[in-house]
């Protein structure tokens, strides 16, 4: 199992966009817990997940999205999900992570 990563700043919107694809499992959650921390550390800002492509999470990778959330809204900052499958989506329902997470799509 494997995820891929893309990460870019927009200005426009101040915030980083963290585009994943494939399965975010315990094989490679620490793979994105590394990368945004290394994003929050180049310039701590908004972090939106685009999920369109990722077609798994199990509870580690559920685990790193709090720890980001945590991480950012101690400062002020937030994290938010955009276009996740319906199957990763019912697992933040599930969780009621849905309630303290914003979703779009």
């Amino acid at each position: 199992m494997s995820i891929d990563i893309i990460s870019n700043y927009k200005e426009e919107s101040e915030s980083w966009i963290v585009e994943l694809s494939g399965e975010l499992d315990v094989s490679c959650a620490d793979k994105l817990k590394s990368l945004v921390n290394d994003n929050i550390e180049e310039k701590f800002s908004n972090i939106v997940l685009d999920m369109k492509d990722l077609s798994y999470i199990d509870s580690t990778g559920i685990g790193i999205i709090v720890g980001i959330m945590k991480r950012l809204r101690e400062d002020g900052k937030d994290i938010s999900l955009l276009n996740t499958k319906d199957n990763v989506k019912k697992i933040f329902k599930i969780t009621g992570l849905d309630q303290i997470i914003n979703m779009e799509g």
